[in-house]
């Protein structure tokens, strides 16, 4: 049997970010933590998914832009592509909850490319608001895809967590076989 390939695709900013009640300012956003923490685990590729021109680094401004992008149903251009996607049998994709879901970016991301037949495990990270809709909403956008269940990891704990991490790992390694 072949080995099956996997890619960590992931949308994360840094800057003010709401943290336990209070807003912060992150170097590194939660959602990259965590997928460079899954990188150490599993062998995997990662492409970070950013909007072209980026977001503001102040969260009010982000929570505006993202409830715009969200209500006017918004597909953001992304920056770069990931070359040969069809190597990839199995995508580990990270996001915020934005709006109760994934960021739009993410949207433009996944509609870029054929994912017929393959697996997606998704993670988000939140500060309360858990997945929300999104993995009704992975299912839905990427039909052709195996939308395995979603793992919610609580942005403030994103450097710590080791369950949800371990999670995701047998997920991936369900997918593989």
């Amino acid at each position: 049997m072949e080995k099956k390939s996997v890619l960590t695709a992931y949308f994360s900013l840094k800057g003010e970010t709401y943290v336990n009640g209070t807003i912060v300012v992150l170097e590194q956003g939660n959602t990259d933590v965590v997928a460079h923490r899954l990188a150490k685990m599993i062998d995997t590729d990662l492409f970070h998914i950013e909007k072209v021109g980026g977001y503001p680094t102040t969260y009010k401004e982000v929570v505006e832009i993202a409830k715009g992008e969200w209500h006017n149903d918004v597909r953001p251009a992304v920056e770069g592509i990931v070359e040969n996607m069809q190597q990839y049998d199995i995508i580990v994709l990270g996001y915020p909850n934005w709006c109760h879901t994934m960021p739009k970016a993410v949207c433009t991301f996944l509609e870029s490319y054929d994912l017929k037949g393959k697996t997606i495990v998704p993670y988000c990270t939140h500060e309360g608001s858990g997945l929300g809709s999104s993995v009704e909403d992975l299912k839905k956008l990427c039909p052709l895809a195996e939308v395995m269940p979603g793992t919610a990891i609580h942005g403030a704990e994103a450097a710590e967590v080791t369950a949800e991490l371990e999670r995701i790992v047998g997920y991936v390694k369900k997918a593989k076989r």
